[in-house]
């Protein structure tokens, strides 16, 4: 356990992408210790991990990025096309971008839109 404690206070470090989570796993100790393969990793933090949306929020996201307009989304949620624009505002300023193509990305990006099909 020290050889690990010590290998971690001495920064070797890699970095691995996790299949499932598409979270960042930065490697700080890959070691062996009697036999059996030891790895002590962090997670990184997404961009986008801070950022939660309201369910509304996340409806519209969810079409926007299946490429709805604004029109078709206010029909189908039955609200008024303000109302939609007005949750893409907010949802453009929690994510700090200007576009409906940055928010796909970076709701793509960081996990928080999975099925775009």
């Amino acid at each position: 356990m020290r050889e690990l404690i010590t290998q971690a206070g001495n920064g070797s470090e890699g970095s691995d992408r996790e299949d499932n989570d598409t979270k960042e796993r930065r490697i700080l100790v890959d070691a062996e210790v009697d036999g059996v393969r030891c790895l002590l990793t962090r997670l990184e933090k997404s961009p986008t991990s801070g950022i939660s949306f309201s369910p509304r929020e996340s409806e519209i996201a969810r079409m926007v990025a299946k490429g709805y307009p604004n029109k078709t989304i206010a029909a189908v949620l039955e609200i008024s096309p303000w109302t939609v624009c007005t949750h893409l505002r907010r949802i453009f300023a929690k994510l700090h971008v200007s576009s409906r193509a940055a928010m796909v990305a970076r709701l793509i990006n960081g996990g928080i839109v999975k099925d775009v099909s």
